[in-house]
């Protein structure tokens, strides 16, 4: 068409490129369209990347932490919903937990009850026919709740008799084990076929009050020497 007028790119660019020229760094507000929408667009995309910098790219960073942790949490949740729908299952078997270890506990003789027991292991293996070479109570070893005291035995008898005496400490009142078990000949000349039994009996009997509370004062104390300073 006659009065169309075609658009000159090169001469579009010259004319851009002559906006940029001569640029008074101190006086932008003098400055041509073209730089000063070049200058804003600049402030505009430095201003993007140090936000991102300084502060997107710490939320992005924990943003991937928090990623990263949702199997486990998953995996958790899942677990302690098990446990929820069990519960009353896992309620009645702490019961039954507690009645067992209270029952325990009472097979265990206090303080006062030990010489008692002590006896009673000795009348064991008399009222079996056995002759005692040794019982001798070692120290006792304090543990958490309970101390422990082995009994070094040596006695000699008939086969069977020796076998009556061992049921007969399993089946105390008390909790008597038998330890280190050694049956050999006597070779005494009088021996008649009897043997010799070794062994090691160990007693408990539960720690009272005090000597609970003891015990856990060492327990605090050895881990505070044991921390790192």
């Amino acid at each position: 068409m006659a009065g169309k007028r075609s658009f000159d790119l090169n001469a579009w660019g010259q004319q851009a490129a002559e906006q940029f020229k001569g640029l008074n760094p101190n006086e932008p507000g003098q400055w041509p369209l073209l730089p000063k929408l070049a200058c804003f667009i600049g402030a505009g995309l430095l201003a993007l990347g140090l936000g991102y910098y300084f502060v997107l790219s710490a939320e992005q960073a924990t943003l991937e932490s928090e990623i990263a942790k949702e199997p486990a949490l998953k995996e958790s949740f899942s677990s302690k919903a098990a446990q929820a729908a069990n519960l009353p299952e896992l309620r009645k078997q702490k019961s039954q937990v507690e009645e067992y270890v209270t029952q325990l506990e009472k097979q265990l003789p206090g303080k006062a009850e030990m010489d008692a027991l002590l006896s009673d292991i000795n009348q064991a293996g008399l009222g079996r026919g056995l002759q005692f070479e040794l019982f001798r109570p070692g120290g006792e070893v304090v543990r958490d709740f309970y101390a422990e005291q082995p009994i070094a035995i040596k006695v000699a008898g008939r086969y069977h008799d020796i076998g009556a005496f061992a049921a007969d400490v399993s089946n105390l009142s008390r909790i008597v084990t038998l330890h280190n078990l050694q049956v050999a000949t006597s070779t005494a000349k009088d021996a008649g076929g009897q043997l010799i039994m070794e062994a090691t009996a160990r007693t408990y009997r539960y720690l009272d009050p005090a000597e609970v509370a003891e015990q856990q004062r060492l327990a605090k104390e050895k881990n505070k020497k044991g921390a790192p300073k």
